[in-house]
């Protein structure tokens, strides 16, 4: 693993533009560099399809489509906050902007429990943690008490070192 400097004095580096000319992180790079998944959704569809698990078992199994449909949305629900989520937490607000109130809304009514899409770990989690996360770091008190099952789901995958290793707690490391 080789972690870049998004910002600052040059920018990301040649090699790594190289690989990703996008720019977007992370790139996962394998097989020596014959395979570069650049972005975390291409990452994650690459786990899902069985691409980068070698012989771990998948979850869900094939026959779940109620949990890979959830996935599907969870992933959507996410993609579609960033924007809204990014300028609500710039505008340096103490809560929500009312975009990023009804996007919230929605994925509160959501939740499965324990996890967001099934009873088991999925990659919807993966992909929602550090940006729902970071949103109940900035609006803590609104989050506990607005959005309660997001904030549940959040309380529970911290206890899990797996998910508390993917945060960063500089303000900017989403945008």
């Amino acid at each position: 693993m080789e972690e870049i400097g998004l910002y600052g004095a040059g920018g990301k580096p040649s090699w790594f533009l190289k690989l990703n000319p996008r720019g977007t992180v992370p790139v996962l790079v394998t097989h020596g560099g014959a395979a570069v998944y650049p972005d975390s959704d291409v990452v994650l569809d690459q786990y899902e399809i069985g691409n980068l698990r070698g012989n771990a078992p998948i979850y869900p199994p094939p026959d779940r489509k109620d949990v890979r449909e959830s996935i599907k949305l969870w992933r959507c629900l996410i993609n579609n906050m960033l924007d809204d989520g990014r300028e609500s937490v710039l505008s340096s607000e103490s809560v929500p902007s009312k975009a990023l109130q009804k996007h919230l809304e929605e994925m509160d009514k959501a939740v499965v429990g324990p996890y967001i899409a099934s009873q088991r770990v999925t990659t919807a989690d993966c992909h929602a943690f550090p940006f729902v996360w970071r949103l109940k770091q900035e609006y803590s008190t609104a989050f506990a008490t607005d959005y309660p099952a997001l904030n549940e789901w959040v309380e529970t995958c911290e206890q899990q070192p797996e998910f508390s290793r993917t945060v960063q707690s500089s303000w900017w490391w989403w945008w």
